[in-house]
């Protein structure tokens, strides 16, 4: 009446599978939906994190940059690095004082007798031995840092009245330093001889310091 047993249960199961299938198409086109969501949403926040790190770096950059920019050497500072001393005006015998990097230098147009007694200094008698030939470009012109090499002082000699000390060079009366014609030290605490600095003769009455 009702039909055979088995074809019940035939078309049961078919029903189910059907049933079965149907729910697992659904359930897979919600989990791709799902995940496209999410990797637009990813994908969203990416570019958002990309965009603030470089604004981020940009304005930490133009913070910055003010107090980098204090660090460079002003202007004035660079200028100051040489100086050019016109010499034509300095007569032989005579010294004049220049200020270059905040430290006075000493340019002195030394005599025959002056660059003689210079080069004729024994050895075992410097304190810090150097040859005269060593600390001078050109045998004529004598150019040194004005600073005594003990404490700092300013020695005296550059000045026409000015003592020039036991070897004619000059004489720092803090703790009795003497140098020679060549500005080594000769006498006294100064461990070293007045510094020689960089300079370069532009022509013959023009030379630059620094």
């Amino acid at each position: 009446m009702f039909g055979e047993p088995h074809l019940l249960r035939n078309r049961s199961w078919d029903w189910h599978s059907k049933k079965a299938r149907r729910m697992a198409e659904s359930d897979s086109m919600a989990t791709t939906g799902g995940h496209g969501e999410t990797g637009e949403g990813e994908s969203r926040r990416d570019f958002i994190q990309i965009v603030t790190g470089v604004f981020g770096a940009v304005g930490v950059g133009a913070v910055a940059w003010p107090f980098i920019d204090q660090m460079n050497p002003a202007a004035d500072t660079l200028a100051l690095a040489s100086i050019e001393v016109d010499l034509s005006a300095v007569e032989e015998g005579q010294a004049i004082k220049v200020k270059w990097r905040g430290k006075p230098v000493f340019i002195r147009h030394r005599t025959k007798a002056e660059i003689e007694a210079a080069e004729a200094a024994p050895a075992d008698e410097l304190i810090d031995p150097e040859k005269d030939s060593d600390r001078v470009q050109k045998p004529q012109w004598l150019i040194l840092v004005g600073v005594c090499t003990h404490l700092g002082c300013i020695p005296l000699g550059t000045g026409a009245s000015e003592t020039r000390g036991d070897f004619n060079g000059w004489f720092c009366p803090c703790h009795g330093s003497h140098y020679d014609t060549s500005g080594r030290i000769r006498k006294g605490p100064a461990p070293e001889n007045l510094e020689v600095p960089q300079y370069t003769f532009l022509d013959d009455n023009v030379v630059r310091i620094g």
